[in-house]
């Protein structure tokens, strides 16, 4: 039989309860769960009786008896007419080591054996950021929170939530609620050029997702898949994970440039391309590499994944047409994301799939990615068709613009390095270039320790020509009058980094 006294008085198991704000009979459970786990109760200990452990330490016999019966039905004690016993296997992992020794938790974790480790397929892939370092100056792909209209937001979910039916609460459409997908339709159609109904347009998470449906719907494990070079490292991992083959491509000051030789020597079944505005150095796609690209897929049986990421925001004129309709019957997949336009944490993307593969895609698509978040789909649509979503985008323009020069400015008074601005004509990031004696990876480290966020150029390389060193630096969610200061500080940093 177990010493109440050494496993808990009664004046320290109320005052356990009360600071965790646990009902006794729950905090009992913890109690004897945890002495269980730690291995402070071996295997065949007997538990007093509930009469006897409801006096000991004052609360209820039923309130023993149900912390009793959830400990049995997890599998930590067995139950019989002989009493309750804590089971053999419960702290096999977590024995003490010697008799008579009491061991903490964190001890018997420590010494137990090492568990599994992750697939190979995550080696190279670690995302360390917090969600206060994405709020830094510089961090791209942040649009300006402080600007969306959070009011009009939260009075359209109310507005959802109050339309809702019971049904609501089922299983959801899986290709996305139909009206926001009419919306996203007929939204691409009027400002994008794209060449899409309802039935083609499939709601997902965001970009990630729809890249990583769109290799497990189009290529199977071992084929092709071309990507810029430097480029999304999201689309990188995407197609990794699904076991292709990654040719990196060399992006030029006209776009995405595979040597001609390459459609026949390494023959894509996938290309993923940024042709409005190339991720991360932004030069646009032109229109005769673009129907070249859109003919040599067709003919050699390739599929374009088109990232149309942040197209909207063009500050040297109108946004220019999406490639998925510059062509009919077009071998595209166009995605795009709500991420940039709206806000990150509403996690809504989409994909227009091709007339010829979308029927067929569809039950695919079900099954793997089941979809969810009614109400944020539903308000979301309603905030495209009640002309709200244009409105913004039409105001984020001009504030996007407006902090981008006020961004060049600093760097043309402040900044004291050799290089080049890159991809300031459109989106929500520039990028800085930096001379070979100040390594930009150093440089993003040091800027991060003092609350700046840049990201290193270098990062979005995918092997073959080397050479990429500079600051990505986004400029959506930095205020104009705050971007002097930041880059006087970053000039300062670049001083110390360099050898």
């Amino acid at each position: 039989m177990i010493d109440l006294h050494e496993l808990l008085s009664p004046e320290r198991f109320r005052q356990e309860a009360d600071a965790q704000g646990l009902a006794l009979q729950r905090a009992l459970y913890e109690v004897l769960k945890k002495a269980i786990v730690a291995g402070r109760l071996l295997p065949g200990a007997s538990l007093p009786g509930s009469r006897e452990m409801a006096q000991a330490i004052g609360i209820s016999r039923n309130g023993v008896i149900h912390a009793y019966e959830q400990l049995a039905a997890e599998g930590h004690v067995q139950t019989s007419r002989q009493g309750t016993v804590v089971a053999a296997l419960a702290v096999a992992a977590h024995r003490p080591s010697h008799a008579g020794h009491v061991q903490h938790a964190s001890d018997a974790l420590k010494s137990a054996s090492p568990l599994p480790g992750l697939a190979r397929r995550t080696q190279g892939f670690n995302r360390r950021r917090s969600v206060s370092d994405d709020l830094l100056p510089f961090m791209p792909g942040i649009p300006a929170l402080d600007a969306f209209p959070r009011a009009l937001w939260h009075r359209l979910m109310e507005q959802a939530r109050r339309q809702s039916s019971i049904d609501a609460l089922s299983y959801r459409h899986t290709a996305g609620e139909p009206e926001l997908r009419q919306a996203i339709a007929t939204y691409l159609r009027a400002a994008r050029g794209v060449q899409a109904r309802a039935d083609q347009v499939f709601i997902t998470d965001g970009t990630q997702q729809a890249l990583e449906l769109s290799a497990r719907l189009l290529a199977d494990p071992g084929e092709c898949a071309w990507i810029e070079h430097p480029g999304y490292g999201g689309a990188r991992a995407a197609f990794a994970q699904s076991g292709l083959r990654l040719q990196p491509i060399t992006v030029d000051a006209q776009g995405l440039n595979p040597p001609e030789a390459w459609w026949q020597e390494r023959t894509p079944r996938l290309i993923y391309t940024t042709p409005s505005h190339q991720y991360p150095l932004g030069p646009t796609l032109t229109l005769a590499r673009r129907l070249h690209l859109i003919e040599q897929a067709r003919a050699h049986g390739a599929w374009i994944i088109e990232d149309d990421y942040d197209s909207e925001i063009r500050h040297d004129g109108p946004p220019l047409a999406a490639m998925q309709g510059q062509a009919s019957d077009a071998p595209v997949v166009y995605i795009g994301t709500f991420s940039k336009t709206v806000f990150p944490a509403l996690r809504l993307g989409f994909m227009v799939l091709p007339e010829a593969v979308a029927d067929a895609a569809a039950g695919v698509i079900g099954a793997w990615a089941p979809r969810g978040h009614a109400l944020e789909q539903q308000a979301l649509a309603a905030f495209i068709d009640q002309g709200h979503f244009t409105r913004h985008l039409r105001r984020m323009r001009r504030l996007y613009r407006d902090r981008k020069e006020a961004l060049q400015a600093a760097i043309d008074q402040h900044w004291a390095l050799p290089g080049q601005v890159l991809g300031a004509q459109a989106g929500m990031h520039l990028v800085l270039t930096l001379p070979p004696e100040c390594p930009d990876h150093t440089l993003a480290a040091l800027a991060m320790q003092h609350g700046l966020s840049p990201r290193p150029l270098s990062v979005y390389g995918t092997g073959g020509i080397a050479g990429f060193n500079g600051l990505v630096m986004g400029y959506a969610n930095t205020p104009e009058a705050d971007m002097a200061r930041h880059i006087r500080h970053l000039a300062l940093l670049a001083a110390k980094c360099r050898p």
